[in-house]
């Protein structure tokens, strides 16, 4: 494999996280507009960061069964690079913002993947995450990469559960256009928990190095 892979640092809450991700790397920041997720931040503060970033790096807006008024309220009030819907959009509603869009969508045993992602011919990737009965993205799971199609029209994005330990192997298995990754490279507090919202400078630069790593 000689193409490389891009990597997207989800949930990003802070300036010194989305500067130390581009630093290492990273092609893509994804903000989480989804006041119930910890790593959710205000159209007024993800602004504050996006205006500081350099050239060159993709912004993605992660929304989840959003409201149309909602949508195009952040696509005034931010310089979005593309949309990232994780809930049960349909191609239709994504599509109508006449913008460029990617599809997440929850992957468990029995899922025919290959016809979730054509459900979706207009959008612009497809992100394939583990699937949750509770969580939409996030959840620090993964799902069995054997069922991550092999050739699709649509680049595809792994995610769920990657963290710098396992994302090489990951990246060799699946050969996917990108990965993303958010809880995996999130600090932690004194007792082993997870801070969420809050990124590990070291993490995220362990993370782009392995995944340069199983592309070699």
């Amino acid at each position: 494999m000689s193409t490389r892979v891009r990597t997207k640092i989800c949930g990003i809450t802070r300036l010194e996280d989305a500067r130390a991700a581009v630093a290492a790397g990273a092609d893509a920041l994804g903000f989480v507009f989804y006041p119930p997720s910890p790593r959710n931040i205000s159209p007024e503060a993800a602004l504050d960061i996006i205006r500081q970033l350099p050239p060159f790096v993709t912004t993605v807006g992660l929304l989840v069964n959003p409201e149309e008024s909602r949508v195009h309220f952040l696509l005034e009030a931010l310089p979005l690079s593309l949309l990232q819907f994780h809930g049960e959009e349909d191609n239709a509603f994504c599509a109508q913002f006449d913008h460029p869009w990617i599809k997440a969508l929850p992957v468990q045993p029995g899922s025919h993947v290959a016809a979730m992602i054509d459900a979706y011919p207009d959008a612009a990737g497809i992100l394939l995450d583990a699937w949750h009965p509770d969580l939409k993205g996030g959840t620090g799971q993964t799902f069995d990469w054997n069922s991550f199609p092999r050739e699709s029209r649509k680049p595809l994005i792994l995610a769920g559960g990657l963290a710098p330990d396992n994302v090489a192997e990951a990246v060799r298995l699946t050969r996917p256009y990108a990965v993303d990754v958010s809880g995996g490279v999130e600090a932690r507090a004194a007792d082993g928990s997870v801070q969420k919202g809050i990124k590990d400078a070291s993490a995220i630069k362990a993370f782009i190095d392995a995944v340069n790593a199983g592309v070699e």
